[in-house]
């Protein structure tokens, strides 16, 4: 039987049975783009759970509505990312595995093809850490003449080079780096950083983390728990993830103030992307840690 609730509140009252149990996805749909091959990705990925949240305006795929958690929650209002998502820590019990994204993004951990995402969680787990750092790796299509938004699975290309790592100031320490903190950058939000806000170009993001009493994200994508935003541990190396996302391509496409100065996103360091976890480990846009 179908689960739709008719907003974020009623879901947090009435629904919150789907976040008793991780690895749980949580899916922002912003716009129509892509929701169906988004939530087969995470249903494939071995997420317990998909919970799609979203305008009721937007129409849903046929057919999914057996598979997923429907949420009815405007997306485009102030706050809305934070409310998901602190709403969501809240309602889940302790411990539990979550995970956030928005359409048109497709999560892709070491080794993915053979071992899906509850083990490479439980391995973490193992590791004592409570989060998963990810880069969001811009996807955009190679002919914007044949696919104007931006966006095609079938001709998606990657940047292989440009990508690089400042230290993270703390303020509350006179702006010196924070201990096992980067701000990451590259991609398109590099490339086309003068139609990109400053406070959005880094692509780091934890998209992975273990719900707990107090925890809240940030409007940056941060945490108020400051190991959360971490890395890795003191110790040695972790693993990290990779989100590959349409959703600046087709931002600036949509955008008025950068759609006509951008005629194609190639460049000479761009590649074919080949949906497989290999291309991103070689390029370095994912770590293994200590898993092999």
């Amino acid at each position: 039987m179908a689960e739709h609730y008719s907003s974020l509140t009623s879901f947090l009252r009435l629904g919150k049975v789907a976040l008793a149990k991780g690895p749980v996805a949580l899916l922002l749909i912003e716009d129509g783009v892509e929701i169906a091959s988004t939530l087969r990705h995470n249903i494939d990925a071995g997420f317990k759970k998909v919970i799609a949240f979203g305008s009721p305006d937007i129409p849903f795929p046929k057919g999914m509505e057996e598979l997923v958690v429907r949420v009815d929650h405007d997306l485009s209002a102030e706050g809305a990312m934070e409310a998901v998502i602190n709403g969501c820590i809240e309602a889940a019990p302790r411990g539990t595995w979550l995970y956030y994204s928005y359409n048109a993004e497709y999560l892709f951990h070491p080794f993915c093809e053979h071992r899906n995402i509850a083990e490479m969680l439980a391995f973490n787990t193992e590791e004592r850490r409570d989060t998963v750092l990810t880069y969001v790796v811009d996807l955009y299509a190679g002919d914007l003449d044949s696919n104007p938004s931006a966006v095609c699975l079938d001709d998606a290309y990657l940047d292989k080079s440009g990508y690089y790592a400042l230290a993270r100031p703390d303020p509350a320490n006179h702006n010196h780096p924070k201990e096992r903190q980067l701000d990451f950058f590259g991609g398109l939000r590099w490339r086309f950083e003068e139609h990109i806000p400053a406070p959005r170009r880094r692509i780091d993001r934890v998209s992975l983390f273990r719900s707990k009493p107090g925890l809240r994200i940030l409007p940056n994508h941060t945490f108020n728990d400051e190991e959360y935003n971490t890395y890795a541990c003191p110790w040695h190396h972790n693993l990290t993830a990779a989100v590959c996302s349409f959703r600046t391509a087709k931002a600036l496409k949509r955008n008025p103030g950068s759609t006509y100065d951008i005629q194609t996103f190639r460049w000479h360091n761009s590649a074919t992307f080949t949906w497989h976890s290999q291309q991103l480990l070689d390029l370095g846009l994912m770590e293994p840690g200590q898993w092999f």
